[in-house]
Order: C-alpha cells, then structure tokens, then sequence
C-alpha cells in the first residue's frame, strides 16, 4: 500500500515538473500568439544584437528577452540587416532559425554618382545575378524611357525582396526618383529650364564637386559657360565617354582620351550639353543647379585638399594650376 502511494506521489511529481516545463515553455519561449499574422521584421544596417532585440520584444515577436538570448545561445549564427518575412505564431526557436538564415529582403546603398552601370554591379553582387541579367539590365530594363535612360536611378538606401527583377529594381529606383524630384519641377518651370537639362547639369556638378559646399559655385561656372556658347569641357563627361577602365569607371582622364574619344559626351569636343547625364545626382547637386551662386568665373580647379579655386579668365586658371597644383 505504501509502495502505491510512493508511485502515486512520483507520478505525481513528474505530472506537475511536465506541467511545469509546458508552463515555462509557453510563457517565455512559446509564440507570442496564435494566429498566423504574418509581418516583416527589419533589421537595420549597423544594429547591435541587443538593439534586434529590443524591436523584437517591442513589436511582439517574442514573449521574453532572456528566453530567446537563452535559444541563440543554442541557435547559432548571425542575425543580417535585412527584411524577414515572420509571423507571430513562430515560437522563439522558430523565430531563431528564421532569423538566423538568409533575410527574405535585402539593403542596397546607391551612392551618389554612380552611373547606373555601376549601379547595376552593385545589384548583381547583391542579388547575385547572371552576367544575362546584368546586361538586361544595362541595355533593357533602364532603356524603357527615353526620359529615363540615365540620371533617374536615384541614389538612396533601399530594402530589396531578394527575388525581386531587375525591371521592377529599376521602377522601384525611377518611383523614389520621381517622388524626391518632384518638388524641383516647378522651379525649373518658373527659370524656363527643362528638368531633362536640369538633370544634365545636376549630374556633372555630382561628379565634379569635391562636396557639398562646391555644388553651387559648379553650377554658377556651368552655366556661365553655357550662357557664353563655350564648351563645358569638363573631364567627367569624358570620363563617361571612355567607360570602365582596370582602375575603375571614373579613373583620371589623359590628354589623349580627349583627343581620341569622339563622342557627344566629350565636353572639350563638342558644345552644349550631353545626350543624357552622367550619373545619378543627389538632391544637393540638383538643388545648386536651382539655386547656383552668382559668380564671373569661368574655371576652376580642386587642390590636393579639395579645396576650390575658381578663376575669372584662363590666364587667372593657369595661375591657379601653377600655384595649387605644380
């Protein structure tokens, strides 16, 4: 009899510990509810593990923090910047795994620029395209519009669908473009200046300027130029012309691609504007081609510094080299 009751309060026991276990499990380990609510957590470029889980506590993901640094004790791997498509029925190891594999969205940063075939590099290394999705890219998907070929691709930081294609990437970069450009319209109307021109000169001031604060004073020069019927001559086109090199798209031009590259976009060739831009400006460079400080100058030039001079008359710019530059 009192071997039945010792059996009785062992089985007991392990009842409640079962219980117990279950108990714990759901209270700090177990989904944070039951129905399937399916979301996409973001994880941010440069966030720190404590601060993945914070947003994961704070957003209902997980029902304690201790419990799930306790599963990524176990659960190993990094956590990428990136998009997840999670739901709140995951438990936490679930959740873990999901978290742990590679993210359902990707972030891509478009510096400003970049021409868009540096920019269709950067997504082939991202999403690991083909060499054929590549080239779809250079020679269909940015060749829809004629307006669009070049200078539209805006550069901002987007979180990409790792399965997204190229045609939708492009669209996706031209809709940013044209939402961030639309203010800048009317006040191209109101100078009697084509936006398509505005771009132009926007994305030569990009390239040329060594910062922010040269934007304006480019922009003045561009347009003095243009307004006297003088050639732009300005290296960057030239640079644009010539295309990749072994030092990469933008390498220093010689005297003799000057001389030897026929093209609409060798400034020192021929008058005007080029075809297209040459890359895909920032909003400060489109804001200095609105909004370009008054100047007489004619040319200019950056020391080693980056720091600018600008001259009146090229007797004064070849002072100005000699004194910056030799």
């Amino acid at each position: 009899m009192e071997n039945k009751k010792k059996i009785g309060a062992i089985a007991g026991l392990i009842a409640i510990a079962i219980g117990g276990i279950f108990l714990i499990y759901f209270l700090f380990f177990g989904a944070s509810q039951s129905l399937e609510e399916k979301k996409v957590f973001i994880v941010n470029r440069n966030q720190t593990e404590t601060q993945t889980l914070d947003k994961l506590k704070n957003q209902g993901f997980i029902k304690n923090k201790v419990a799930f640094k306790l599963v990524r004790f176990f659960k190993k791997g990094d956590i990428k910047a990136g998009g997840y498509n999670v739901s709140k029925n995951m438990s936490a190891w679930q959740l873990a795994g999901k978290l742990t594999f590679a993210p359902d969205m990707k972030w891509v940063v478009i510096p400003e620029g970049y021409r868009k075939e540096q920019i269709g590099e950067k997504l082939a290394d991202t999403f690991g395209w083909s060499d054929e999705e590549l080239d779809k890219w250079n020679t269909e998907y940015t060749k829809m519009n004629i307006d669009y070929i070049e200078g539209t691709y805006f550069p901002d930081t987007y979180l990409i669908p790792v399965d997204e294609k190229g045609f939708d990437i492009a669209n996706r970069m031209t809709r940013r473009f044209d939402e961030q450009f639309a203010p800048y319209i009317s006040q191209f109307v109101q100078q009697n200046i084509k936006w398509t021109t505005g771009l132009k000169l926007a994305s030569i001031v990009q390239r040329e300027a060594a910062g922010k604060d040269d934007m304006p004073l480019i922009a003045g020069i561009l347009w003095n130029r243009l307004n006297q019927d003088m050639n732009l001559e300005i290296d960057a086109t030239v640079q644009y012309a010539r295309g990749k090199t072994d030092t990469g798209w933008w390498a220093p031009i010689k005297s003799t691609d000057i001389v030897n590259i026929d093209s609409p976009y060798n400034t020192y060739k021929y008058k005007g504007l080029p075809p297209y831009p040459i890359g895909n400006p920032g909003l400060d460079a489109i804001e200095a081609i609105v909004n370009p400080i008054e100047t007489d100058c004619l040319f200019y030039i950056h020391d080693s510094n980056k720091q600018i001079y600008c001259a009146k008359t090229f007797e004064e710019h070849k002072e100005n080299i000699e004194k910056y530059l030799k």
